[in-house]
């Protein structure tokens, strides 16, 4: 007989500071570890944001901080796994506080639920995404990546997670190396679909993004909250 699970889906809204979304994060991630919580998922986008990983690879943002901030954007510094990335108004971000030891699920497993969910999306349009090549973490049309993977995992519990790229001002992505993976371009959902296909407003496609991630982990009870 299958286990019911159940998540709680926050809608944090379209412009949820990143600096808010880290504490939020590990808020949510301590209280999931004693259990003061069911499993949790944020839904959002930030405003125009650097980030890196914990491995520190300065080397892969191409300008100085101070440009950065010029063109309004902020950088911080996080211990998700996974190399320089951007995120921005326009992209789809999830970040799920789940407990992996319910599941039974390791990191490796984790991830690629994570792609699949982007994947699945991306064939609701059309869209023939993929995973990358040994090494490529994320989902790519062909060689241009359309969504970036970031996780931590701290005692079974995850934070970060996943952003997929609707429609975000792609210029920003030529001041890094993204991911840390050079001469690969990056793309979007509207850039990808056929000239015919009118894609609805991001609102539906974030809902959609959070149908198929509940879907893929089996989610049977999803419970919404809308904090934006």
């Amino acid at each position: 007989m299958r286990v019911p699970r159940t998540i709680e889906i926050r809608k944090m809204g379209n412009l949820f500071n990143y600096s808010d979304a880290l504490k939020l994060q590990e808020k949510l991630a301590s209280d999931r570890k004693l259990n003061k919580i069911t499993d949790t998922l944020l839904s959002l986008q930030h405003p125009p944001t650097y980030t890196l990983g914990k491995r520190r690879t300065d080397h892969n943002i191409l300008v100085p901080e101070c440009e950065l901030k010029s063109m309004g954007a902020e950088l911080h510094y996080t211990q998700r796994g996974g190399d320089v990335t951007f995120h921005g108004p326009r992209q789809a971000i999830l970040y799920p506080i789940i407990s992996l030891r319910d599941f039974g699920l390791g990191a490796r497993k984790y991830v690629e639920n994570l792609e699949l969910t982007m994947i699945e999306l991306a064939s609701l349009y059309g869209v023939k995404a993929s995973v990358g090549r040994k090494c490529e973490t994320g989902v790519w049309v062909g060689e241009r990546k359309i969504g970036a993977i970031g996780v931590r995992i701290s005692s079974g519990i995850t934070s970060h997670g996943l952003a997929f790229n609707i429609d975000p001002d792609l210029s920003y992505f030529k001041h890094i190396v993204p991911c840390g993976i050079a001469d690969k371009e990056v793309t979007s959902l509207q850039r990808e679909v056929k000239q015919e296909v009118l894609l609805p407003s991001d609102e539906v496609i974030q809902d959609q993004l959070i149908s198929y991630f509940a879907k893929i982990f089996g989610y049977t009870n999803v419970v919404s909250r809308n904090n934006s």
